[in-house]
């Protein structure tokens, strides 16, 4: 494993869990938006992570020489919660009212994104500590070089 290897693996983790919060924060902002662009209620998305793959034929050779190594994650998709039902409340004063009186509202649970939210900030928390360590191996041994 190179020495940058590891800020690469974080660094990825950070910018992956970073980019998961912006969506957690979209979902949390569109909580009551019953029409969109569409004429639909919004819908919850989603973010699925996957390893980050070789780019080119002489990376993928090297490591089936090295053997398995870490090369950090990636977002590799961005999907419609379309499994969640909508919530349904009766409001026939709202402008969105069907003709029983019945407002659609997006699919967001609150609870389930400030836990989503929780576990994204974590996981942040988890790689800057991951980073902060790998710095510091690297500065001691640069220090037990100079002496």
């Amino acid at each position: 494993m190179g020495l940058f290897q590891s800020f690469d693996i974080s660094a990825s983790g950070m910018t992956a869990e970073r980019f998961r919060t912006d969506i957690i924060a979209e979902n949390v902002a569109n909580v009551n938006t019953t029409r969109t662009e569409d004429g639909t209620p919004y819908t919850r998305k989603a973010v699925i992570f996957s390893e980050k793959t070789q780019s080119n034929f002489a990376d993928v050779l090297q490591g089936a020489i090295r053997g398995y190594e870490g090369n950090g994650v990636k977002v590799s998709k961005v999907y419609e919660d379309t499994e969640t039902d909508y919530i349904m409340e009766y409001d026939p004063s709202h402008p969105d009212a069907d003709e029983n009186g019945y407002v659609t509202y997006p699919n967001v649970n609150i609870v389930t994104e400030m836990t989503n939210l929780i576990d994204a900030s974590r996981a942040y928390e988890a790689n800057v500590t991951a980073f902060n360590t790998s710095k510091a191996i690297a500065s001691a041994g640069l220090n037990i070089g100079n002496q």
